[in-house]
């Protein structure tokens, strides 16, 4: 029987039948890969169990995806762990994109030669797209090839689209995502898939994943600068595919590599002394207190025969509970502007609902598992699977799902909360989940100390966010220890030491006092003035990205805002914010800053970060494409909306405008020029400030004819590095070299400081260099009259600048664009102000 929605499966081979669970490999018996079933065969010649296409064969000859005319996907697997044969033993009898007729050949193979090389000659036959169709067992304990089989049927209110067959377009890109395609940006990829009618699929060395699945794509392993293919069918193929390959060959933004070394497994690294053990440095830092182990909780036996709908309606309750609390964490993130730890939960929401591990959760359950087993074993299984890989960052992955396992078996449990926990701790654990981590640190944790885990991982990068001394791959030694007496964590050097005696603890105790009391005294000075030696007043003003940022800034002494990101405004939403939204936005800044000023960049999007409503055609090179004034030239309406708020806010002359992305002076007049004619209709005679940001060469080099008819220079030290050294600071292997105190970098921000100058301009530094104490002064020494920080450094650099000579600033940094490098620019300063350390 064969209709639009179901049909019958004869068998690919003749011998006993068995069921999924009873298959002796972990992955296929916990339905990861879909439903199906098992034949233990006692013939050589699999054949079709229905008509269809062929649309994978693997390299191995091992296996063959059919795709049957109602679109379901089988997946026919001759044995286990058949793939390091390499082929041998195996010959195929068809080609992908070849039809077949049920009881067509499609693989030969040499049962002896195959039987004696595998773990096992048992086959299977599993249904991949399992979220659109269900399985049910017609045959009995045997079967001859060509019997009835398996009845699959669409499932209810999930027919498969149209798209699932029919004409295809397809593509390749390289991966430019740092580590290859792991968590996060197989999120990315599925979240632009899900924006279109269509179906999308990754092929890699042969092997096909679906893109709506986060597990079948990390699955391929696919590396950092591999090939992939994307294939696409359906009514807007074209569109999505174009959003794909740019979506794997535009890095996430804020990606970035990780230095150090990686590592995933238990094994120790080389010993210290007695009373050490050694780590890999994942968050620098130094720390003291008790040692206090975190637990994992430990399911009870299952004794089978639960009610299936019982426990699949106690799973939902759980995963909408977890979901809950992920999407209250990533909101909390995305307040903050913390886009790091707002991609890691993101990332976690998406592993939540992926189809393969649900499916895997839901057919346990089916057959009678509780659901706190049923999820555990999907999340084991799925681990096992990244596991098999033998990829290091991929690997790191598995903590995001046992993460998740947790928190899901702690709701079904009744046992949402966590053990106590002294402050001042150091706590050890296996693996940290990143959960666990902001509850740690909620709970006033010294530091982190893992066994296993990555300098790579999720929580990893979220201990750094969070200033939490962090060690990983410490081994099992580290579990082994007794909890006993105060031990003292010192990331920086990447060892724990165990048995610390009275004087390295108040040595220890001393420096993090010391470290306390200056941070204190910076803080208490933080309101007044910025002078050096000599009397020359620096500015120091704060980045911020919304009004609790400016709040914050204010309460740490900041001179005034240096840079308003206006993108916090319009990102993650589908529609622009009207005049009237962005008016109160821009308002609240102003007013959370009292009466300093407040610097605000007109919209920087395009390139590599996109908007929704604002749909923009792919571009080779993002970075030097249509973003910044650019791309606001293109759209004047949304343009002059937001200089109709900006010259609406009360007080304008406390708001200066900042324009981003000028090459030529031509875009300057021309915009100021459009304020002063929009100024005029909203009858205001003094329009506000305009500066240009310096972040490109070609405005470094113009700073002078640019200064001509600009208010202010601001230099974007990020992007003028990239630009300036040809090298992305998004790239994998480059990102580290970006360093904004090469000579080369330094001599267009002392050009700016120069062409300002002559007009009597003042120049501020809005990029990462300006909160970098090594460079004050350096960039006073060039001409810097203001500089803009992250608000909690706001009190070390008015410091620092106390600090400093000027005319001492100026002679030496003149001496820095000599050197032959920024390692050698970074020498210097450490000995000509070594009060930076």
């Amino acid at each position: 029987m064969n209709n639009n929605n179901e049909v019958t499966l004869g068998a690919p081979l003749s011998g006993p039948v068995l069921a999924l669970a009873q298959v002796p490999d972990p992955v296929f018996a916990s339905g990861t890969l879909g439903e199906g079933i098992a034949i233990d065969p006692i013939d050589n010649c699999l054949v079709a169990p229905c008509a269809g296409e062929i649309i994978h064969l693997a390299h191995t000859l091992h296996a063959v995806t059919l795709r049957a005319d109602n679109g379901a996907e089988l997946l026919m697997h001759l044995g286990l762990d058949t793939v390091q044969l390499q082929g041998q033993g195996f010959t195929a009898q068809v080609q992908p994109g070849m039809r077949v007729s049920p009881g067509q050949p499609l693989l030969t193979f040499d049962m002896d030669q195959v039987a004696h090389r595998c773990t096992s000659l048992i086959s299977l036959i599993v249904v991949t797209n399992g979220e659109h169709f269900c399985a049910e067992r017609l045959a009995a304990s045997h079967v001859n090839a060509g019997e009835p089989l398996l009845r699959i049927a669409a499932r209810h209110g999930h027919a498969p689209r149209s798209v699932q067959v029919g004409e295809a377009v397809q593509g390749v890109a390289f991966v430019a995502h740092a580590g290859g395609l792991h968590a996060r940006p197989a999120a990315r990829l599925r979240e632009i898939a899900k924006g279109f009618d269509c179906t999308a699929q990754l092929s890699y060395h042969g092997h096909l994943a679906d893109i709506d699945s986060l597990m079948s794509v990390m699955a391929l392993g696919v590396d950092e600068h591999a090939q992939v293919q994307v294939i696409c069918r359906g009514p807007q193929r074209e569109a999505a595919l174009a959003a794909l390959l740019q979506g794997l060959s535009t890095p996430i933004a804020g990606e970035q590599p990780i230095p150090v070394a990686v590592a995933s497994t238990l094994s120790p690294l080389p010993a210290l002394a007695a009373g050490l053990l050694a780590g890999i440095c994942a968050a620098p830092g130094l720390a003291s207190g008790p040692l206090v182990r975190l637990g994992s909780i430990t399911l009870p036996a299952d004794p089978g025969g639960h009610a299936p709908g019982e426990q699949q309606q106690a799973l939902a309750t759980a995963l909408a509970a977890v979901t809950r609390s992920l999407e209250h964490t990533r909101a909390k993130a995305r307040q903050r502007h913390d886009s790091t730890e707002e991609a890691i939960f993101a990332a976690h929401l998406a592993l939540l609902h992926d189809p393969a591990l649900n499916q895997a959760a839901e057919a346990a359950i089916t057959k009678g598992s509780a659901a706190s087993h049923a999820w555990s074993n999907a999340i084991d299984a799925q681990c096992q699977l990244l596991l098999d890989t033998g990829k290091p960052l991929l690997a790191e992955r598995t903590n995001d799902l046992r993460d998740l396992g947790q928190q899901v078996v702690r709701e079904l449990l009744g046992d949402c909360g966590r053990m106590p926990l002294p402050r001042g701790a150091i706590v050890v654990a296996r693996e940290i989940t990143p959960s666990d981590l902001l509850y740690l640190n909620s709970q006033g944790a010294a530091g982190l100390c893992m066994a296993a885990g990555g300098a790579t991982s999720h929580v990893a990068i979220l201990a750094r966010a969070k200033a939490l001394p962090c060690l990983v791959a410490m081994g099992e030694a580290l579990l082994e220890q007794t909890l006993d007496g105060a031990v003292v964590l010192d990331a920086d050097n990447g060892r724990l030491e165990l048995t610390p005696d009275s004087h390295r603890l108040q040595q220890v105790s001393d420096q993090l006092a010391a470290h306390h009391a200056r941070h204190q005294a910076q803080q208490a000075q933080a309101h007044a003035p910025a002078h050096t030696l000599d009397g020359t007043t620096i500015e120091v003003a704060a980045n911020v990205a919304g009004a609790q940022d400016a709040a914050l800034a204010h309460q740490a002494g900041a001179d005034g805002v240096g840079l308003l990101r206006t993108e916090f405004l319009f990102a993650d939403r589908h529609v622009a914010p009207d005049e009237e939204q962005q008016l109160a936005a821009y308002q609240a800044v102003l007013d959370a800053m009292g009466d300093n000023p407040v610097i605000i960049r007109t919209l920087d999007v395009g390139g590599d970060k996109q908007l929704d409503y604002l749909p923009l055609p792919p571009e080779a090179n993002p970075a030097l494409g249509l973003r910044g004034i650019r791309m606001a030239r293109a759209n004047p309406a949304l343009f002059d909306q937001q200089l109709r708020a900006l010259l609406r806010t009360r007080q304008p002359h406390r708001c200066r405008l900042l324009l981003p992305m000028v090459t030529e002076v031509d875009e300057l007049l021309q915009i100021r020029q459009r304020l002063t004619e929009l100024a005029g209709e909203l009858g205001i005679d003094s329009p506000p400030q305009v500066g240009v940001m310096i972040e490109v060469p070609a405005a470094a080099l113009l700073s002078a004819q640019l200064a001509e008819h600009a208010d202010f220079l601001s230099i974007g030290t990020n992007d003028l590095s990239q630009y300036t050294l040809a090298m992305d600071r998004d790239h994998a292997g480059l990102a580290a070299r970006v360093d904004a105190l090469h000579p080369a970098v330094l001599a267009l921000i002392a050009q700016a400081c120069d062409g300002a100058r002559q007009h009597g301009r003042w120049v501020g530094v809005c990029g990462a260099l300006a909160s970098d104490p090594l460079a004050t002064p350096v960039l006073i020494g060039l001409g810097v009259r203001e500089l803009s920080v992250s608000p909690p450094q706001v009190g070390e650099i008015k410091a620092r600048v106390r600090s400093l000579d000027l005319a001492q600033c100026q002679r030496l940094a003149r001496e820095l664009l000599t050197l032959p490098g920024a390692g050698a620019v970074r020498r210097a300063c450490e000995q000509y102000w070594p009060s930076a350390h």
